[in-house]
């Protein structure tokens, strides 16, 4: 069960810093294989290792209009309805990110950026117990904000075929085409190109250890967004705060992994042991309880702290993914939050509101990453490109600085660039 520490005890929270580095070299190699075999044979090794790894036989691997229209009949209108105002929230929190170009013009100068989404953008989407639409959502409405012209799905296949509501997130979101290939395979097949499967400019998306490895591998060849290691939430609390709601808070994120991290940070011994009480209680009743204990044991704390600015330091140190600020006065101390993923204000602001329907990103900075990482968004699917025009008097006045900055760095040719142009007018 979850252990209740003071703050200085370095080495379980060393422990926990470090559960995502750990060696994979076999997965890599493994990984390195798959890429340059999709590379060489493509679709013929996608078919392979689909059978090999899912133990699924394909012929086709794109999903098809009638198979979209099918999954909207199988879905409620209840959750159907739930998928459009989650979309409809994305949006609205999302457009506010559409950046605007903009010129700073004079007479004889132009300096200008353009700003142009990317062209084709793949999107990986987990199957299997793993299958979230809320997913979907997530990586979509930002690319199609963007004005990403073609956003492709992937998806690994299921046996019984893919979860009705992905397709539907699918759809509403503006998804172009979908295809039932995943795991380290499905990235290479983005990143290369097949027969079937279209090249890409850009892969987003979560995945588990091989997705993310062949993400690494791809980056470069194709821009990725991040390699997001295992979940975490920490929670900061005071006295006053609701164990019950804190312990269910803590499992909602355990339950993702058991590499998932919780943590939760007060200043009150009291309120400690009352979590653990909870958490005791409470873990008994959920269906994947068992992952909850190996998560909790593992890489969950309760740490007690001597004041709040200690835990706020503690915070920042820790750069958490999902950050809830369980206070009687939440505001005031969030200016103080340097690092973090995503906040959450209140005891009524649990951590899945922004999972699934407030409308901010939940595919957010992992591993401490939140100290130079945001999280997903329009920006992630545009390119900015700076324009320059002179005019010749505008090159005649800046040419004896070009020069001199161009010489003392030793590049003559680019000094004589601004230089051939002046005596060339000169004759």
């Amino acid at each position: 069960m979850i252990r209740i520490i003071r703050q200085n005890n370095q080495s379980v929270l060393q422990s926990i810093l470090e559960r995502s580095q750990f060696s994979f070299q076999e997965v890599n190699d493994l990984v390195g294989n798959i890429m340059e075999e999709v590379k060489t044979k493509g679709d013929q090794a996608l078919y392979t290792y689909t059978k090999e790894f899912d133990q699924v036989v394909l012929s086709n691997m794109k999903i098809s209009k009638e198979e979209i229209n099918k999954a909207f009949e199988l879905l409620s209108n209840n959750l159907i309805e739930d998928i459009k105002k989650a979309k409809e929230n994305l949006i609205r929190y999302h457009k506010q990110q559409v950046p605007n170009p903009y010129t700073i013009g004079e007479k004889d100068r132009l300096l200008s950026q353009l700003v142009r989404p990317i062209e084709r953008v793949g999107m990986y989407v987990p199957g299997g117990s793993a299958a979230y639409p809320s997913t979907v959502l997530m990586n979509a409405i930002p690319a199609t904000l963007a004005g990403v012209e073609k956003l492709i799905m992937i998806t690994p296949p299921q046996k019984d075929g893919i979860k009705a509501s992905l397709l539907v997130a699918a759809e509403l979101a503006g998804v172009d085409e979908i295809y039932t290939i995943g795991g380290a395979q499905g990235i290479a097949a983005l990143t290369y190109g097949t027969e079937s499967i279209p090249k890409v400019d850009k892969i987003v998306g979560p995945g588990n250890i091989y997705v993310s490895i062949a993400k690494q591998y791809a980056s470069g060849l194709v821009g990725i967004d991040m390699v997001a290691g295992p979940s975490e939430i920490l929670v900061l609390a005071d006295e006053d705060a609701n164990p019950a709601y804190i312990a269910a808070d803590l499992m909602g994120q355990a339950e993702h992994d058991k590499l998932a991290s919780a943590i939760c940070i007060t200043t009150s011994s009291t309120l400690a042991v009352k979590i653990k009480e909870e958490l005791e209680q409470q873990i008994e009743k959920m269906p994947r309880k068992d992952i909850i204990k190996e998560s909790l044991e593992n890489y969950g704390a309760i740490i007690v702290v001597d004041s709040m600015e200690e835990g706020i330091d503690l915070v920042n140190i820790l750069a958490p993914e999902h950050l809830e600020l369980s206070l009687k006065n939440p505001d005031q101390y969030l200016g103080q939050i340097k690092h973090a993923g995503a906040i959450f204000l209140g005891e009524y602001t649990p951590e899945p509101v922004g999972d699934y329907f407030a409308g901010s990103n939940h595919t957010l900075p992992t591993s401490q990453t939140a100290r130079f990482a945001s999280p997903l968004g329009v920006y992630d699917f545009i390119k900015r490109t700076s324009l320059v025009r002179y005019t010749k008097k505008a090159l005649v006045e800046d040419a004896p600085s070009i020069i001199r900055l161009a010489e003392e760095e030793g590049l003559f040719a680019h000094a004589n660039a601004v230089r051939v142009r002046l005596e060339e007018d000169d004759k």
